[in-house]
């Protein structure tokens, strides 16, 4: 076990540097026979659950760029809730308008 969590270790820092990110992460191996996944990022750590050293070594690399990934788009979705949030305050304003004026028109 801790030949093959070396040897994912290794194959993290490879990866960084291909990337020049990720610098932060660490990775920790623990398989699972009964897990859902085969591994997620928490954190700053890749949790690895696979079985074989050949499949973890797949969904660290998997993982990995998923997170390199997820970052990049971050700034995106963050201006795309931040769009919403803003038309849905709008929308709230005009109808509690509308609301008001069909109130007083009924009364």
């Amino acid at each position: 076990m801790k030949r093959g969590e070396a040897k994912l270790s290794e194959e993290l820092k490879k990866l960084q540097s291909l990337l020049n990110q990720g610098h932060e992460l660490k990775v920790v191996w623990t398989p699972k026979q009964d897990s859902n996944l085969d591994g997620e990022v928490k954190g700053d750590t890749i949790h690895v659950y696979s079985q074989s050293l050949e499949q973890a070594l797949k969904t660290l690399r998997h993982e990995f760029l998923d997170f390199v990934m997820s970052e990049m788009i971050e700034p995106y979705k963050q201006v795309a809730n931040s769009l919403i949030a803003l038309v849905n305050k709008q929308a709230y304003i005009k109808k509690e308008k509308l609301v008001e004026k069909l109130a007083n028109l009924v009364s």
